[in-house]
């Protein structure tokens, strides 16, 4: 007896585990059900998720984005963000349902099923989340999703963390399912979550301080998207680094040995005419985009403007009416798939917009294009016109040139960012044909009327440039396959015969940059020329500044906010010029395409832009006059300081020796980058380039050798040579510098040392004898030279611009 006891016990957990699994229409009873491409229950009573799956080892499409942010643009957790994009498929092993991530970067696309095996073998996948079957029925199994969902999926904590802002982690207790955000369609379902992020350590940064009502808790909303794949009817186009599409590369295994192995395809859309022959078809399917039906007027009609120019593209393509743009209706989800959506961002500060997409990563057919917009940054602009202007002398006018200016620049920012998610990277070398493309970076085009006054009628380009014409068509043309490759290059070499040249980010971004006609935020087609014409209306703008450049009863500290963007309004034009020194010309030839590979800018031409950045560093261009100085009091209590402002080491009061000595800096960290000095001694002898030492004898003599000028002017003078001598003494001993380099570098020490000595001997003036004694002192201990103790430069970009890429 004793012993059938204790076989029954022990058969008995045997048994429970064993025990059939409750039906899904048990488990499900009473539930509300959300049906759609993934069907869905929700338990109010616990609130819980159950997910309905009947699609187990089908791949589909994970997203995880932000449908409600946090504000700050420095953190970039903005409301509209897409944060990841996955292939996935749900497999069971017993109870247990893996969602698992594929690994495509390393394919192999072949029919021999062996081979593609041994490919995905050879690679380790990711299992993202693992979840428990608790029913089933014939076809369908039930799993509790709501801790999946509740997760911080798009990595605050991290991202906080990283960031210097503070130990948050998520709460549960403080997380619940959001239902407004969770629904369901045929194509793809749509779960939302409120996740709530508590400090654990009482450490907090200035961002989140700055945009949450509680340092103590920080609350998001998390989406999580489940959506189809496409059909297999999508054709893949080969990328050609001569067009502007953004690529997608992955490792094919099943390549002949003679061939490369990576692959590239481009990322666009689908689109496809109804009639292949015409020469202007419909598209079967339109690319239709939505814009945020939040958005306000005028702001609204500037953007609908600009985001339609695409139409011109593909009508040039050979489609009719195939890129259209209508506002959101307002029982539409802007998280649905279906829309491809312009979101109206608000922020606490002005920051960066986006294009960014979701995107197939298996083909690159873009899926739902996603454009966040800023909405500070129609503001900026504004101020921008303001100070240029001195409008407010009798108010604000009637015809408001400032609100103009800044719509016309919404729009051309709008079909940037669109741009972006039709699959267009930057190029930022349309700039020097007439404005080829709206996705370069363009500054204002600012004039002066026979009468000296400013115009701004003409600032921004309207309408879909030259370049980007050619770029639809290539990407987008419905050409016949057998003559698609031949008609696809000839495209790109027609646009090159015309002079329309493609430069994108990593050519034009880095501070070492050398190409002579890829810039951010320049125009024309000369640099050179175009920094003496910014500088002429610098000069203007500045000796009209005062009273006039805000309205009445504002305070008049805030006259700095207007000033900053002013005195600096060169900044990005001088940036380009100073890419002629130690520069290169080149384009993204392939072989026998016929394009110029590379050549070297000439020495005339760099000397003559060396020369032109040397005239930026004149202590008349860097000195505020007293007038100006003398109408900015410190700011009054309740205005706090901001990064928009003139860094101090004055206290409360203005400082002009600060704006100073950043305009002196910025030029010189690029001339003096590592990458720049090291080129210049090897293209003086490969070419008869400007060589490095022949630019510091140019420096040197226009600094610490020309005349002494007196008053505010003397200081800037003396300042500005102490700011010269930080970055040759700190390049002087920079390890990346080439030991040619270092050796040109101390040289030219050795020779200013040697100046200075002797003019310290002889010099009646207290100021200038400290000046000189100073710079021999630091000549010491030359490794403790960092530009970095420099005054920092407030930000000008974004004066509206985005950072986010594919």
């Amino acid at each position: 007896m004793r012993h059938l006891v204790f076989i029954i016990l022990w058969i008995l957990p045997i048994c429970s585990f064993a025990q059939k699994l409750p039906s899904l229409e048990e488990k499900t009873s009473g539930l509300k059900k959300y049906s759609g491409y993934f069907d869905f229950y929700w338990d109010d009573e616990k609130g819980k998720v159950w997910l309905d799956i009947t699609r187990l080892d089908s791949e589909f499409l994970y997203v995880n984005s932000l449908p409600a942010g946090l504000g700050s643009n420095d953190l970039g957790l903005d409301r509209g963000t897409i944060r990841d994009t996955k292939v996935i498929r749900l497999s069971r092993v017993g109870r247990k349902i893996l969602m698992i991530q594929p690994n495509y970067n390393f394919r192999a696309v072949t029919g021999d099923l062996l081979e593609k095996k041994a490919a995905e073998q050879s690679f380790a996948q990711s299992v993202i989340w693992g979840f428990q079957v608790e029913a089933e029925s014939l076809g369908h199994v039930l799993v509790d999703v709501t801790d999946f969902l509740l997760r911080d999926a798009a990595g605050v904590s991290v991202i906080l963390r990283n960031q210097h802002q503070g130990n948050y982690l998520p709460d549960k207790n403080r997380s619940a399912i959001y239902l407004p955000g969770t629904k369901n369609f045929p194509y793809n379902s749509e779960l939302e979550a409120t996740i709530t992020f508590v400090n654990t350590d009482g450490l907090v940064g200035n961002l989140v301080q700055g945009v949450s009502p509680s340092t103590e808790s920080i609350t998001l909303r998390m989406h999580h998207s489940f959506i189809q794949l496409p059909d297999h009817n999508y054709t893949p186009l080969e990328f050609d680094p001569r067009s502007s599409f953004i690529p997608i590369s992955y490792l094919d295994y099943s390549t002949p040995v003679s061939e490369p192995i990576e692959k590239y395809v481009v990322m666009r859309h689908r689109l496809r005419k109804k009639d292949p022959s015409a020469l202007k078809s419909e598209p079967i399917q339109p690319i239709i985009y939505y814009l945020d039906n939040a958005t306000p007027e005028p702001i609204r009609s500037a953007l609908l403007e600009g985001a339609r120019w695409w139409n011109q593209a593909f009508e040039k393509a050979g489609y009719i009416n195939a890129f259209q743009v209508k506002i959101l209706p307002e029982d539409a989800d802007p998280m649905d798939i279906r829309y491809n959506m312009i979101n109206w961002v608000h922020r606490s500060t002005r920051g960066w917009s986006y294009g960014a997409a979701v995107t197939d990563p298996r083909t690159g057919e873009i899926i739902k294009g996603n454009v966040t917009l800023g909405s500070l940054r129609v503001r900026q602009d504004y101020l921008i016109a303001q100070g240029l202007l001195a409008p407010f002398k009798e108010g604000k006018p009637k015809d408001d040139p400032m609100l103009k200016m800044s719509l016309s620049r919404l729009s051309q920012l709008a079909a940037h960012e669109i741009g972006h998610t039709l699959g267009l990277m930057h190029n930022y070398a349309a700039s020097v044909s007439d404005h080829a493309s709206v996705m370069d970076y363009p500054h204002p085009v600012v004039k002066l009327n026979s009468d000296g006054t400013i115009n701004l009628s003409e600032a921004y380009a309207s309408g879909i440039g030259e370049w980007d014409k050619i770029s639809i068509a290539w990407g987008y043309s419905d050409f016949p396959k057998d003559s698609e490759k031949k008609q696809l290059d000839q495209l790109l070499s027609d646009a090159e015969k015309k002079g329309l040249l493609f430069i994108s980010d990593r050519d034009a971004r880095a501070p070492g940059g050398m190409h002579p006609y890829a810039h951010l935020w320049d125009n024309g087609n000369n640099a050179v020329d175009e920094l003496k014409k910014v500088m002429v209306v610098r000069r203007k703008a500045l000796l009209q500044f005062g009273e006039n450049n805000i309205l009445k009863g504002t305070p008049m500290a805030l006259l700095e906010d207007v000033l900053v963007p002013i005195y600096f309004f060169h900044r990005y034009q001088l940036e380009a010029t100073t890419k002629l020194v130690g520069g290169l010309n080149y384009n993204y030839a392939l072989k026998g395409d016929g394009q110029l590979v590379s050549a070297p800018i000439t020495k005339a031409d760099q000397q003559n832009a060396l020369l032109a950045i040397i005239d930026c560093l004149d202590p008349k261009d860097l000195v505020v006059p007293e007038r100006l100085a003398s109408l900015i009091p410190p700011r009054p209590a309740g205005y706090e300081f901001t990064r928009e402002l003139f860094k101090k080491r004055t206290g409360l009061a203005f400082d002009v020796l600060a704006p100073a000595e950043m305009a002196a800096d910025l030029p010189l960290s690029f001339l003096f980058n590592t990458q720049r000095m090291n080129r210049m001694v090897e293209y003086q002898v490969q070419n008869g380039g400007l060589g490095l030492d022949e630019m510091m004898d140019l420096i040197v003599n226009k600094t610490w050798k020309s005349a002494r000028r007196k008053g505010m002017e003397g200081l800037v003078q003396l300042q500005t040579e102490q700011v010269l001598l930080t970055y040759l003494l700190a390049a002087s001993v920079d390890d990346n510098a080439s030991y040619i380099t270092r050796a040109v570098l101390l040289k030219s020490l050795h020779d200013l040392r040697s100046f200075i000595e002797h003019q310290s001997k002889t010099t009646p003036s207290s100021v200038l004898m400290g000046h000189f004694l100073l710079a021999l002192d630091r000549m010491k201990s030359p490794e403790k030279a960092k530009p970095s103790l420099h005054l920092e430069i407030p930000p000008g970009a974004p004066i509206g611009c985005d950072l986010e890429e594919f």
